[in-house]
């Protein structure tokens, strides 16, 4: 599998302007040229590292959760990555072979590597190779019932794509969380369209998405627009946002998405 990280630098000063980004009610599209060093955050748990943020609760945006693509240089990392007790997350490395341990063990990680810790879990993560090491974080705080939930490590080479019904295959979601294990209250999956294969219709619901294209290109539906994206491009979609898309080529059009699930609406 090919995953897609931002490797940042910046634009000369001939390039024209006009891009891809936009802001809107329902939605957010932040392309992947936008991912420049300039706009890079330093985290203050980390060592030798950099990040893109691209999601955080705010007025306007999304409300549930954030999402960086963080980039650790060797040698860099963190002994204590979370700094909220009552957050959880999901690691996706889209690049190098990041350490991570947890639970009195220490894993090699690949492209692929698919982490998810549990509100309080102790876990470090650190580059102990030559070459950079990039991932996907998604955090949320979790809201939690009797039973938390635990602590894991899978890869997307370990899941099983459950194919949709009616599409012979061609659009197939990696689930890494049973979807009735109410013990978790967001899902991050991957979802895969091979070339020419769409969403039909225009899912509206109370969900609200982080999608970050690993792979392929595409043309979204958001809302009333038609979008282009493309590997590396980041998209947000807020509650009840309309949603389809049909899928380029030549290869499979595949995203990590985020979405806030299996909890009553407060009041």
């Amino acid at each position: 599998m090919n995953y897609f990280s931002p490797t940042g630098g910046h634009p000369e000063q001939q390039q024209l302007l006009t891009g891809r980004a936009v802001v809107k009610d329902a939605y957010t599209v932040i392309p992947q040229g936008v991912m420049q060093d300039i706009v890079t955050s330093v985290l203050p748990e980390f060592t030798r590292t950099r990040s893109w943020i691209l999601a955080r609760p705010i007025a306007g945006f999304t409300s549930t959760f954030a999402q960086l693509a963080v980039e650790i240089s060797p040698g860099g990392g963190s002994d204590a990555p979370e700094p909220q007790p009552n957050v959880q997350g999901v690691i996706f490395v889209t690049a190098g072979a990041p350490s991570l341990s947890f639970q009195n063990k220490t894993h090699q990680l690949s492209p692929g590597s698919y982490f998810y810790y549990a509100p309080g879990e102790n876990w470090q993560i650190k580059n102990e190779t030559e070459q950079l090491v990039s991932f996907q974080w998604i955090r949320k705080a979790h809201e939690l019932l009797e039973e938390p939930p635990s602590s894991f490590l899978s890869h997307d080479n370990e899941v099983t794509p459950q194919a949709m019904p009616h599409t012979d295959g061609k659009w197939s979601t990696s689930r890494f969380v049973d979807s009735d294990d109410l013990r978790h209250d967001m899902h991050v999956n991957i979802v895969t369209f091979q070339p020419g294969a769409s969403i039909p219709f225009a899912e509206t619901h109370v969900m609200e998405h982080g999608l970050y294209v690993l792979q392929g290109k595409a043309v979204y539906r958001l809302n009333d627009d038609w979008v282009e994206v493309e590997a590396g491009d980041f998209v947000s979609m807020r509650a009840f946002c309309p949603q389809a898309c049909y899928a380029g080529g030549p290869q499979p059009f595949r995203y990590l998405l985020y979405k806030d699930v299996n909890r009553q609406v407060r009041l």
